[in-house]
């Protein structure tokens, strides 16, 4: 039961045979979206297969942070905080309501790591690579207006810098736009289960369609393999070696009241030294993260464990001890395993975060890496696709966003809202928006319209597909949103024409969700 118009669905399958392509891209996420986007817009003819739904895996998952990766640069490495500082000042400006500046504090506490001064100067070297001075030290007054509440021990004042924030999912779905607005066909539920083989090289897949059966050939001068923790996957079919780490990293989201910050508080972990945060997010607080060698089955959606709930929750307490957070005050839990490449260190915290880029026999790997470099990313993939597909291919620094259009009757939050999510799309989608629809779901930031354009134009197969990443009111409403059910229904279902029994089977598959991956696990 798919929310995309039949037809239109069976059309696109139908040009996986027919059409010629130049690039095949496996994997949905921000790597895969970024190698479509930049690809499409090159003038190849792209084609984008996911197994599952568009960000599903670590795409949704993530910490929500476009960093410049400040703890790389702690660890020396100075090549990943520079891409990434330049990529953040570039997302800002292109989307600037989609990925946001966001303050943090880092409490400086006497007797505790790293300390004022070196984390100063690192501070500095960030603002060197950015090309503007945005940090300060605010003494413990100051501190406390910043932060009101803060107060771990020792606590003599707080060092305050910039830098971004964003909803993931929400830019995977930009990015696609891109891509498709550039002639990219693009579809989830379409898995690439096998690798086609001719003289050795790697010239296609075999595809299938998850959401109406059946199986398709799709060939290509060049394939791109972007499935994240998956990659290894796929390398097996030509006999590679193993190259990745999957680690997880678990987040907590609670009530945006219960803990009202303004700022994002960093600290280091009490008790092993690792970074932690917390800061506001589409109006809830969210509390991360965790940094562990993931053991279950990658086709088994990652959840958070008791000891990372109270890890958390330990070092949130730390920092705010007159608060009391405490389980019952989460709304909802996730966790993303991120594909990172093993060079061996034994803390998992210390391994690389850079990318790799790698040609196999026609198949071209790009995996690792971080959410805030996915364009610079992309154009290596591209590099080394080049000569497959045929294709002259140079580096640039072309726009990644088209400009975002606007309904002149809208107010300025709602606005830069739908402007964030739909781009050049925003106005010709949102034109029919009643008052009603423009309004805030409660507690949120989101519109009640974006369930609607979601179930119109965004592909939805599933309901997690619509309410834990084309909307993210599965994460920041009590009980994964099912007390608004009978408005979500109401809203989307012109459009994804379930029926009493579609409807009765996507609740019981959702409810399961939920229960298993995005609440508290049992102690």
């Amino acid at each position: 039961m798919g929310s995309l118009n039949v037809p239109t669905r069976a059309s696109l399958l139908g040009r996986i045979e027919a059409q010629a392509w130049d690039l095949i891209v496996i994997g949905g996420g921000i790597t895969g979206a970024g190698v479509a986007q930049q690809a499409a817009r090159r003038g190849w003819k792209v084609l984008l297969l996911e197994q599952r739904d568009f960000a599903w895996g670590t795409s949704s998952r993530s910490s929500k942070l476009v960093h410049g990766g400040l703890r790389y640069l702690k660890e020396g490495d100075i090549k990943t905080t520079l891409h990434s500082v330049w990529e953040r000042e570039r997302l800002m400006r292109e989307a600037p309501a989609l990925v946001q500046p966001q303050s943090f504090l880092f409490a400086d506490c006497a007797g505790r790591k790293p300390g004022r001064w070196l984390m100063q100067t690192g501070l500095m070297v960030y603002d060197l690579m950015a090309g503007q001075r945005s940090h300060f030290y605010a003494k413990l007054a100051r501190t406390r207006e910043l932060a009101p509440g803060l107060n771990p021990p020792n606590l003599r004042g707080a060092l305050v810098f910039l830098d971004a924030k964003t909803d993931d999912a929400r830019l995977v779905q930009r990015v696609l736009q891109e891509a498709q607005t550039d002639g990219a066909v693009c579809l989830n539920y379409a898995a690439a289960f096998e690798l086609l083989l001719e003289h050795g090289q790697v010239t296609g897949v075999t595809v299938e369609d998850a959401v109406h059966g059946g199986r398709y050939t799709a060939r290509a001068r060049a394939v791109v393999n972007a499935t994240g923790a998956w990659a290894d996957r796929l390398r097996a079919h030509l006999g590679a070696k193993p190259m990745l780490r999957p680690l997880r990293g678990s987040h907590l989201l609670i009530s945006h009241a219960r803990l009202p910050v303004t700022q994002s508080i960093s600290m280091m972990h009490v008790k092993d030294g690792r970074p932690v945060f917390l800061y506001p997010w589409e109006g809830c607080t969210l509390i991360g993260t965790t940094d562990l060698d993931h053991q279950g089955d990658l086709n088994t959606e990652a959840s958070i464990t008791t000891a990372e709930v109270d890890y958390l929750l330990d070092a949130v307490n730390d920092q705010f001890p007159q608060a009391h957070i405490g389980r019952a005050d989460i709304i909802s839990t996730y966790a993303g395993v991120r594909p990172v490449v093993d060079d061996g260190q034994a803390d998992a915290s210390k391994a690389t975060r850079d990318h790799v880029a790698q040609d196999e026999c026609g198949l071209i790997t790009l995996t690792g890496g971080k959410l805030t470099t996915f364009r610079l990313m992309a154009q290596d993939a591209l590099a080394l696709a080049a000569p497959h597909a045929g294709k002259a291919f140079a580096r640039d620094k072309a726009v990644l966003f088209t400009p975002a259009s606007q309904h002149p009757q809208w107010s300025a939050p709602v606005r830069e809202r739908l402007q964030a999510r739909y781009g050049r799309h925003a106005a010709s989608w949102a034109a029919s928006a009643t008052p009603d629809e423009l309004a805030f779901v409660p507690t949120t930031q989101t519109l009640w319209v974006e369930l609607r354009l979601a179930a119109q134009n965004e592909s939805v197969v599933h309901l997690d597909d619509l309410l834990l990443r084309r909307t993210r009111l599965g994460l920041l409403l009590p009980r994964g949103a099912l007390d608004h059910m009978d408005r979500i229904r109401t809203l989307t279902e012109p459009y994804l024409q379930w029926g009493d029994a579609g409807w009765d089977a996507e609740l019981a598959r959702y409810r399961s969700l939920i229960a298993r991956h995005y609440g508290l696990p049992m102690r």
